[in-house]
């Protein structure tokens, strides 16, 4: 009895994927800087399409939206460095009132409430010293890093200049190559393969593109309402909060646990934290019921557990590269599945 045609289909499928996450694991080193330019050519095409429709040509529409991003990228540089100098100076400063502190009013709490002992200031001192001497043993071991580190360091300087080069490539031909992959499509496969690619295309644009416009509100939100309720640090850890939003709920607690860390020095009581907390807890009902209904929309799919669960495995087993796979490919996976489940529901509809 032959093997039925569908459960044949099935299985070249399931080869091919298998091949294709075995090639994925073995050459994910050097794959980073493809993955991110063409995440970064799929989040820009929109745009280059746009300014083609005002007459450009593709390689200027390329050339102005790489132009306008390095210009993005200068800005966030100009701002963020002067304030991190700023920011880390003003620490410094501040340094000795932070080991007051803890000597004064953080030691006798602790001791009281959990029996928990800090060392005094004589104590920090020698911390401190024994670190600088165990940095200073570190430096002279540094002859036997420094051909890892030498690498390291290529490797990253190849990244950075890899990929705005394949980006523009991505970007400029990324018309053609969908064409290309459209024709590779045997026809018989093409109505249904077409339905998958339009699927995931929604899928990961209302995801991507949303969840930077997400990002970037909630950053400015975090930051200026940090910045009304007095905080010292109110830019930078708005700044990371807002950009930890990316990760679902990441964003907001460990931009709290330093906004509460900062307040707990700089105001010395719990009811200076009232505020700070406060305008979390507005960030969350912001981002969750106004604008991640209105920037993402509810049609993505991807539940915020299942988000958390891609992220932490595939960066596990594929590094930062599957940081950057893990959402596309997520989202690849959960349109096959509803793809199959509704195959299967047919199937059994006319076995009926």
């Amino acid at each position: 009895m032959n093997t039925p045609r569908p459960n044949r289909e099935f299985g070249w499928i399931l080869a091919a994927v298998l091949v294709m996450a075995g090639l994925l694991y073995l050459l994910s080193p050097i794959l980073t800087p493809f993955l991110l330019a063409g995440i970064l050519a799929y989040i820009c095409d929109p745009l280059a399409d746009q300014l083609e429709r005002w007459k450009f040509s593709r390689t200027l529409a390329t050339l102005a939206v790489m132009a306008l991003l390095a210009l993005i990228f200068v800005l966030l540089a100009l701002v963020l460095l002067p304030m991190v100098q700023t920011e880390s100076s003003h620490f410094i400063a501040s340094l000795p009132g932070y080991i007051d502190w803890l000597q004064n009013q953080a030691a006798p709490w602790l001791q009281t409430q959990f029996g928990i002992n800090l060392p005094d200031a004589a104590g920090f001192k020698k911390l401190l010293t024994d670190h600088l001497q165990g940095a200073g043993s570190a430096a002279g071991s540094a002859a036997g890093f420094l051909k890892t580190g030498t690498l390291s360091l290529v490797s990253f300087v190849t990244n950075l200049v890899l990929v705005p080069v394949v980006f523009f490539y991505f970007l400029r031909d990324w018309d053609v190559m969908m064409a290309r992959l459209d024709e590779l499509v045997p026809r018989r496969w093409h109505p249904q393969v077409r339905g998958m690619a339009l699927e995931i295309d929604t899928v990961l644009s209302e995801f991507l593109r949303g969840q930077l416009s997400v990002m970037l509100i909630m950053a400015l939100f975090y930051s200026i309402g940090l910045w009304l309720v007095g905080l010292d640090y109110a830019l930078p850890i708005g700044i990371l909060s807002g950009l930890l939003v990316f990760v679902p709920y990441l964003g907001a607690i460990s931009g709290m646990l330093l906004a509460t860390l900062a307040g707990l020095v700089q105001y010395g009581n719990l009811a200076g934290l009232l505020p700070i907390w406060g305008v979390f807890a507005l960030g969350q009902i912001t981002e969750g019921y106004i604008v991640v209904p209105r920037l993402v929309g509810e049609r993505i799919g991807l539940h915020p557990v299942v988000v958390i669960f891609v992220l932490l495995a595939f960066g596990e087993v594929f590094g930062f590269f599957g940081v950057l796979l893990a959402l596309p490919l997520s989202a690849i996976i959960l349109v096959g599945l509803r793809h199959v489940k509704a195959t299967y529901q047919l199937s059994n509809l006319y076995r009926g």
